[in-house]
């Protein structure tokens, strides 16, 4: 194996072993030998990837951006949230992000409480996943200014995703998917549909 592809895999293993560290014991008490020793890598290799275990979290952050805006080319896109369709694929492709991404979004809400930076870093990650949003808003009459609104939209759907599962376990994805189309679409329109 050429040492390139043994480097990226290397890069790979760490990704994927902070991941279901984080899932496990949470971002704070993972530490930096946990991930190596979870990936089957040398202590050292770590460094040769990462500067500390913020840089990996960072690069984690990316690969769930570039997977975020790769997601807008997939089939069955619509941009006009006066569509209800529009509206339920997005919600949908949310909830697929999210149940692929869970440890890592909850690593970096952790590393936001401890330090200013990840705080900065998740917030504007945030605001630009919901600038994506703005031209799907055209033509609506909506309750608030667009940037206004399509924040608290993407608050909303975040925070009922957290707590779907804890706190109402009885519903299945597709009535979730279902509840927040609805939800969404007479928030932004009036309309029922």
């Amino acid at each position: 194996m050429k040492r390139k592809d043994k480097a990226a895999e290397t890069e790979a293993a760490l990704k994927e072993a902070a991941k279901r560290l984080f899932a496990d014991r949470g971002y704070l008490n993972t530490k930096i030998t946990d991930i190596t020793a979870e990936a089957g890598r040398a202590a050292g290799s770590f460094y040769n990837h990462f500067a500390g275990k913020e840089e990996l979290l960072e690069a984690l952050l990316t690969d769930m951006s570039a997977e975020s805006d790769e997601a807008a080319t997939q089939a069955g896109h619509k941009s006009d949230f006066a569509d209800p369709d529009a509206i339920r694929w997005h919600v949908q492709a949310y909830l697929d992000f999210y149940r692929k991404n869970a440890p890592t979004m909850r690593a970096l809400q952790q590393a936001a409480l401890v330090s200013t930076t990840f705080a900065e870093r998740l917030a504007r990650f945030g605001a630009n996943e919901a600038a994506d949003l703005l031209g799907h808003l055209d033509g609506l009459d909506l309750p608030a200014e667009p940037r206004v609104s399509v924040t608290m939209m993407a608050a909303m759907v975040d925070n009922f995703v957290q707590m779907w599962r804890t706190v109402l376990p009885e519903l299945s994805e597709e009535d979730v998917v279902e509840a927040l189309t609805r939800f969404l679409y007479r928030g932004f329109t009036g309309k029922d549909y």
